[in-house]
């Protein structure tokens, strides 16, 4: 059954069809879900929460565009709806706001630890970081989407980056003097 038919379904609200289309997706989004919760559970919990809107709103979908890009952006937002009411954005002045590039030379440092540092980063900086370096979105796209404004944006980023780039070198280091030490 093609992609078309399997959407036909689903808004007709079959569950063997919704089960399928689960199963199709499911992988794609968790990953998603895993870049903007803290840990898997909440991971999960997003996930459910986006297929139970995926499917509410699937006869909203007109076939134009990407399938996956529209249940991508429902998926981000059902990450995000968990934040905006908090108030977890700090007001900024731009003119603080300090660039940091972060480079990774170091081959020992894997996905698994990036995905672990980037899920430790408080929210309002883990959110910006993602939506921005991992997603593609504009600063001015993320400061409608989180209601926030473009410079609390650029300093969230900023300061996600330089969070990030103290503990890659932290962990460099380590790896450096456990290889010394293995000499």
């Amino acid at each position: 059954m093609g992609l078309d038919q399997l959407i036909k379904k689903c808004k007709k609200k079959n569950a063997e069809a919704q089960e399928q289309l689960y199963r199709l997706y499911s992988g794609k989004l968790f990953s998603i879900c895993l870049k903007y919760s803290k840990d898997y559970p909440s991971a999960e919990d997003t996930l459910q929460d986006a297929f139970i809107t995926i499917f509410d709103k699937i006869n909203q979908y007109k076939h134009q565009g990407s399938f996956e890009g529209w249940i991508k952006r429902i998926t981000i937002n059902t990450a995000l709806q968990k934040y905006r009411k908090q108030k977890v954005f700090d007001i900024v002045n731009e003119e603080q706001i300090e660039e940091v590039d972060v480079e990774i030379e170091n081959e020992e440092v894997s996905l698994d630890y990036l995905l672990h540092i980037i899920q430790q980063l408080p929210d309002r900086y883990r959110l910006v970081f993602n939506l921005y370096v991992l997603d593609g979105y504009s600063h001015k796209e993320i400061a409608e989407m989180l209601s926030i404004s473009i410079g609390t944006s650029k300093s969230n980023l900023a300061r996600a980056r330089n969070i990030l780039k103290t503990k890659i070198e932290a962990n460099s280091e380590h790896c450096v003097r456990a290889i010394e030490e293995r000499r």
